[in-house]
């Protein structure tokens, strides 16, 4: 094979995917605005940079491509978030600032509002006539979303809500757009009512559309907005804290697709659950939890892109016998610490685009033909691929900085810039431990709809419950799967371990084994001198060994898929060369399990090691090829130390 031919535009065509045209609309805003992260500009000067910047994306047309076109938009789903992921690319205070705006904000009004509300606001909210922030979050409350403090009690002599931060804890934190810029509030809240002649009595949370602001800016009556300040990461991002006092509402801000209330009080809802109600509601805003998965992952690319050309410029050393000093990617050590992160952002970017592409099948059918069971399958599968996405490209970015020395901590050169804008994307939106939690509660209880709303206690005690045996779920069926596995040797020992089936079957009976175990590690609740938050409390990190090994899984399955549907030769034998670095490197990390539990021996043990080597040996011609695949503009490697001066000196 020659590196230099069309495997770069073939490799990209694989990443880009179902939505390229929308990712190049993105670079060429990128390129020609220079959207990169700045230093050195003060938190008003960054602020104001980031709303203009995104009322010059308006006109691109993606912003309406969230909404429905009976709502004012065009129906786009899966390009919104592909617009949004690829601005990962260029500076992420404005992904995170377009991702709250259009994201979060416009998607409970989206998916939460009826006719009213998307009458009301969409259009205003698409072109940034009517500017909002997502308010969730509470500084005693953050994952724990069904225990927040904020409460909003209807009052039937007037026909209104009334909002109130009853605690210190129920203050609303962290939300982007509401220190300076927002002027409504997505805001969540426990709904107090109660029907005439009977005491009110609370409903669960709810959400509530809340004006914060006047035309001028100023807090509205009862509303106290405060500003975060200076963060890790993200100035131009406008975080801020909100308290309200006794603040009145009309009845009809209630975002009512799911429960309403009437104007004397009384509550309904088509769905009689009140948890399953309450996981009904946050099931259609998994887009910004998808979202910042994928722009996570783009600037994981970008930092690798940066670090992996550095190292083709960068010179150290002189080789024996040799004129010229060592590129830095010549080296055995360096090519380790970055290809291998590569591969992984290869294999994670093909998961990202399955999920966008099944979120938006999904977010543009019908309501009416969704199946819940899917739609839970593609909660599960959503808050996996984020969890894995973030801590990959916090790792990745983090690794890249190191790698360029010096110069990777120059603020001129990005990566500093980078990874502190990265750092709380493990914890937004989904604290990442939560999540991965999440995701083996799911695979121990087979998406058993009477978990939903579980203490930590009940849920131990609804697994050790069950029956010896138990329902792992896998991935929508894969053909191409299926047969890699039918066709592979049952004993992963004695097959070829570059064979896909022998990859798919390690990783498989890694989860598998990992799941039955922490089953039955939960079974002992069912003892009688046993407590059951004792026996969650100590298998926790099994649970989180479980949602792991499930999410590199379900990544290798995609990637296996698609590498299945590349017709070129060239770009498919490269595809399966990172494929299986990938797989090496994943099974190297681990070793210590699999050899623990006599899934691999020492023998195999060692070729691994040696396969992740020789791997990045044979990736080492193609690694410039890799990297510009990724489709980074050029206006992030404007940089000094990626410029020809930087290296003639």
């Amino acid at each position: 094979m020659s590196a230099e031919s069309t495997l770069t535009p073939y490799l990209r065509s694989v990443l880009d995917g179902r939505w390229g045209p929308t990712r190049d609309v993105v670079r060429r805003q990128i390129n020609d605005q220079a959207l990169v992260p700045q230093s050195g500009l003060s938190l008003d000067d960054y602020r104001t940079r980031v709303l203009g910047q995104m009322k010059d994306m308006v006109p691109l047309g993606f912003p309406a491509s969230g909404f429905r076109p009976e709502h004012g938009g065009t129906g786009d789903v899966g390009g919104a978030v592909t617009a949004i992921e690829t601005l990962g690319y260029g500076d992420l205070s404005l992904m995170v600032k377009a991702g709250v705006q259009w994201g979060l904000f416009g998607g409970a009004i989206e998916n939460l509002g009826t006719q009213e509300h998307h009458d009301t606001y969409v259009k205003g909210l698409i072109d940034l006539d009517v500017l909002g922030c997502f308010a969730m979050t509470e500084t005693g409350h953050g994952s724990n979303v069904q225990q927040l403090e904020t409460t909003a009690t209807y009052l039937p002599e007037t026909g209104e809500f009334e909002i109130c931060s009853p605690t210190p804890g129920s203050r609303k934190d962290y939300i982007g757009g509401a220190a300076e810029h927002a002027r409504f509030a997505a805001v969540f809240a426990q709904l107090v009512t109660g029907a005439p002649g009977e005491e009110p009595v609370s409903r669960g949370v709810h959400c509530f559309v809340v004006p914060i602001r006047d035309a001028d800016g100023a807090d509205m009556p009862g509303v106290t907005t405060s500003d975060c300040g200076y963060k890790g990461g993200l100035p131009g991002v406008d975080n801020g804290r909100i308290l309200f006092d006794r603040v009145r509402i009309p009845r009809t801000n209630l975002l009512n697709r799911y429960a309403d209330v009437a104007h004397d009080g009384t509550y309904s809802s088509p769905i009689e659950s009140d948890n399953r109600r309450f996981f009904t509601m946050l099931g259609t805003l998994i887009r910004g939890r998808v979202t910042v998965g994928a722009s996570a992952g783009a600037a994981g690319r970008l930092g690798l892109a940066l670090a992996v050309k550095y190292a083709l410029q960068r010179r150290q050393f002189q080789a024996p016998g040799g004129d010229t000093e060592m590129l830095l990617l010549d080296y055995r050590t360096h090519q380790r610490r970055l290809l291998p992160l590569v591969a992984r952002a290869y294999a994670f970017a093909i998961a990202q685009n399955e999920v966008t592409a099944e979120l938006h099948d999904m977010q543009t059918a019908d309501p009416a033909t969704v199946d819940p069971k899917e739609l839970r399958r593609l909660e599960t599968k959503a808050a996996a691929i984020k969890a894995g996405h973030t801590t990959l490209a916090q790792r990745a970015i983090s690794e890249a900085r190191e790698a360029c020395g010096g110069a990777g901590y120059m603020s001129e050169n990005l990566l500093p810039l980078l990874r502190g804008d990265i750092d709380v994307f493990t914890t937004f939106e989904g604290d990442n431990l939560v999540l991965t939690q999440l995701v083996a509660k799911e695979q121990l209880t087979a998406y058993a709809d009477d978990v939903q709303g579980l203490d930590a206690v009940g849920w131990v005690r609804f697994v050790a419950s069950m029956a010896t045996s138990y329902a792992l779920e896998k991935t929508a069926a894969r053909q191409v799967v299926q047969t890699l596995l039918d066709d592979s040797d049952e004993d992963p020992e004695n097959s070829a371990l570059t064979h896909p089936g022998t990859q798919l079957r390690l990783l498989r009976n890694r989860e598998d084994h990992l799941t039955r175990t922490a089953a039955a590690r939960m079974r002992r609740a069912k003892e009688d001198d046993a407590d059951a938050l004792e026996v969650f409390t100590e298998t926790q990190d099994h649970l989180i060994k479980v949602g792991e090994s499930h999410i590199e899984r379900i990544v290798l399955e995609s990637f296996v898929e698609v590498i299945g549907r590349v017709e070129d030769r060239e770009t498919r034998t490269v595809l399966k060369q990172v494929r299986n670095l990938f797989v090496y490197s994943l099974l190297e990390e681990d070793l210590g399990w699999f050899l623990m539990h006599r899934h691999v021996s020492v023998e195999r043990a060692k070729a691994i090691r040696r396969g992740v080597n020789d791997l990045c040996g044979e990736l080492r011609p193609y690694a410039h090829n890799l990297v510009d695949a990724f489709g980074v503009p050029d206006a992030c490697f404007d940089i000094p130390m990626l410029r020809d001066e930087a290296f003639t000196g």
